[in-house]
């Protein structure tokens, strides 16, 4: 099992217990808060199988009916996650407004909540950072977002922690549904950056303006004579479309070699690298 199954596997099983916990204890309780930490969680829940089984599609590889890869699987399942965050925080909203408006808000087992918040946030900063690492090392995008979804969860968990002894020392029920307000909030601003993030390379978008530099910097370092560069990203997959230069009286063989030269010099830079090079004489 390669490492982008395996941590995405971690996070179902992580995200299974912490839902489990919180929502016990929000029933117990009566909190809003929790309760919105609860399906918080929930979506991460969704969104972490659904980061499983798109890292398991993407890295299978060219077939007749997709000749370019399965990359862009993980954008899409990019996309799906930053919509059911939305959907959470709507929800957390709506039910937090409720509880403003509505009925006297009574809490129970308040410290119990506090301590649940505290663990969640604990163990959701070691597997977040995980999945970071598994997703900068690979280019994996549906595992960036899985860890995004834990990083949310991480702020938010202590913000209800802190927010449920505030409570415990004032006896201001009330700041329970705006607590989980805010917290809805939060999660709204990062599933948009998560969404233009996934969303983006879905219309062929070439690579950052740092990568290009870095990557002209290697075509003159190779003294190669190109023009027409294209790149794109499709999810962990990166391509190259170039128009090289040589000498018009170089041999068919010649050139073939020093195309693979070139290829091979950035192969062993950047992984799941496809180039495609036409060739033009000087």
């Amino acid at each position: 099992m390669n490492a982008k199954v395996s941590i995405a596997r971690l996070s179902i099983v992580s995200n299974t217990l912490l839902i489990l916990m919180k929502l016990g204890v929000g029933l117990i309780s009566g909190s809003v808060s929790i309760m919105s930490e609860a399906i918080h969680s929930s979506m991460d829940l969704i969104a972490a199988v659904i980061a499983f089984f798109s890292v398991r599609v993407s890295d299978n590889p060219p077939d007749s009916r997709h000749p370019y890869g399965h990359g862009k699987i993980e954008n899409i399942s990019g996309v799906i996650e930053s919509l059911l965050i939305f959907l959470a925080a709507i929800w957390i909203i709506i039910e937090a407004v409720k509880k403003l408006v509505g009925e006297k808000i009574e809490l129970d087992s308040i410290a119990l909540g506090s301590l649940v918040m505290l663990i969640s946030a604990i163990a959701n900063i070691f597997v977040s950072r995980k999945l970071y690492k598994v997703a900068r090392s690979t280019n994996s995008i549906a595992l960036e977002a899985d860890a995004l979804h834990l990083k949310t969860d991480v702020y938010t968990s202590l913000g209800v922690s802190i927010g449920l002894g505030l409570i415990a020392i004032t006896g201001i029920n009330w700041l329970d549904p705006v607590i989980a307000i805010l917290v809805a909030l939060f999660i709204i601003k990062e599933a948009y950056h998560l969404l233009r993030k996934a969303f983006t390379p879905l219309i062929d978008t070439a690579w950052n303006n740092d990568e290009i530099i870095e990557l002209e910097k290697r075509l003159t370092g190779l003294d190669v004579s190109y023009h027409d560069l294209r790149t794109r990203v499709a999810g962990n997959y990166r391509f190259i479309d170039i128009h090289i230069q040589i000498p018009e009286n170089e041999t068919v063989g010649s050139a073939h070699r020093y195309c693979d030269k070139i290829e091979n010099e950035l192969r062993s830079v950047y992984e799941n690298l496809t180039v495609t090079i036409h060739v033009e004489p000087s």
